[in-house]
């Protein structure tokens, strides 16, 4: 199944061109279209942080809807085709195909080991995308998303069935239960990790009851992911100086998808200084990460795609990341402690880590929050993170000046649901949010 060409990693099957999928192999050719599904996972929740800022005279040449979203408008921050909703429900429909079509293959004895598989895969993708559109168009997980609008739940593959809005806990409820199937059909190990497996169905699950603040399940399923896969990666090993040091398919990775952004690339966005200013001198990814632009700023250069893409699939650092935060919130500080430096200890030059240590609880977990800013930065994950942590009173606010005006979104805002694409708004007659 491995190809050596860099644009080309799972073999796709002539069927995939037919019209109407018969086959276990179809079904598969359909699920390995990765620029379909792997390659295209939005880049809004990243624009709308504020770990990258551009100067005046880049985002002047943006497009109108980039600077919008940039400063958090609540109209025309989409483009009105080919924007982040078509590509993650073109995901979701080719899911649909696949789920619909399997069960009319039905499983056997002969079939089965594959059968699972591919089935497995659909539901991890459909929860994938719906989870990613809960972050973008949704409230925090909380009491209210009983009643909070969240997503449509796109099940089936039949256009001509509405959408319609469902709330917040009926969204992550769908989320759950498809990766509780993709948990119990996905191999230990994929023949790539351009697949889903087990361990990140596992990891993703971990993430999904992060963001709902349901820390005991997100230990749960982060303990199942690293019993399983549990590989660091140590930066000592990597050349700094180059121009993106850390390889694609990487130890660490569990599943792989990407997003990109000529607004964020080391071209024109530059890292927030603050943020900058976090990494001590010996930290590695100060220099593995960054770019220095010779003037003062600094640009991105850390992804897990060995490029200028930006990686937003699952990965061991990650679902540690998770455990370690559950485990701190539980009081079991001397555990929690345990993952922050074994992961620590891969990322500051050898022999430098004083491991980090503490009995008070607030501060080992305000740490290790820390770190999970530092490590996890530009992978779409920060926008869902403020939104949870402010549920816990965290009071983080961003701010973001242009042409001078200061521009801000305040704590518990409801513009940290973003505006639906107005032509789906028209076409599909869905509400509005505020």
């Amino acid at each position: 199944m491995f190809c050596t060409s860099c644009k080309k990693f799972l073999g796709e099957k002539s069927t995939q061109n037919q019209a109407i999928p018969e086959t276990l192999v179809d079904l598969q050719a359909l699920l390995d279209q990765y620029q379909v599904l792997n390659y295209v996972d939005g880049n809004a929740a990243e624009i709308s942080t504020d770990d990258v800022y551009l100067n005046d005279a880049d985002l002047g040449a943006r497009p109108e809807n980039e600077r919008n979203m940039y400063t958090w408008q609540r109209s025309n921050i989409f483009l009105q085709d080919g924007n982040e909703w078509f590509y993650n429900y073109r995901a979701i429909n080719r899911t649909n195909v696949v789920l619909e079509a399997i069960a009319k293959i039905g499983k056997t004895a002969g079939n089965a080991a594959e059968w699972d598989n591919v089935s497995g895969q659909a539901y991890f993708i459909r929860a994938k995308n719906h989870l990613r559109g809960l972050y973008i168009w949704g409230n925090a997980y909380g009491e209210q998303s009983q009643s909070d609008l969240g997503v449509p739940l796109r099940l089936g593959s039949d256009f001509n069935v509405p959408s319609v809005r469902a709330t917040v806990a009926q969204g992550y409820a769908q989320v759950v239960s498809d990766l509780q199937r993709a948990v119990q059909a996905l191999p230990l190990k994929a023949v790539h990790v351009m697949r889903p497996s087990k361990p990140a169905a596992y990891g993703l699950l971990a993430r999904v009851y992060l963001s709902m603040r349901k820390y005991e399940l997100a230990k749960l399923y982060a303990d199942s992911c690293l019993s399983l896969k549990a590989d660091l990666l140590d930066y000592n090993s990597l050349n700094a100086a180059a121009s993106y040091p850390i390889g694609q398919f990487n130890v660490e990775v569990l599943q792989d998808s990407y997003f990109t952004s000529p607004m964020l690339n080391n071209a024109r966005g530059k890292i927030n200084p603050e943020l900058y200013a976090l990494y001590e001198a010996n930290d590695l990814r100060k220099v593995v990460f960054f770019s220095d632009n010779k003037n003062g700023t600094y640009g991105f250069k850390g992804s897990y795609e060995g490029n200028s893409n930006f990686f937003s699939g699952v990965a061991v650092n990650e679902v540690l990341l998770i455990r370690s935060e559950c485990l701190a919130r539980a009081g079991r500080l001397s555990e929690a402690l345990a993952d922050l430096n074994r992961l620590l200890r891969n990322r500051y030059k050898k022999n430098t880590l004083i491991d980090r240590a503490g009995s008070d609880q607030q501060a080992v977990l305000a740490d290790i929050l820390l770190e999970r800013r530092k490590e996890l930065l530009l992978r779409g994950l920060r926008w869902v993170d403020v939104k949870r942590l402010n549920m816990e009173n965290a009071g983080i606010s961003f701010s973001k000046s242009y042409k001078g005006v200061i521009y801000q979104l305040k704590a518990n805002s409801t513009g940290f649901a973003l505006p639906i694409p107005e032509r789906v708004i028209e076409v599909a007659g869905l509400p509005q949010n505020p």
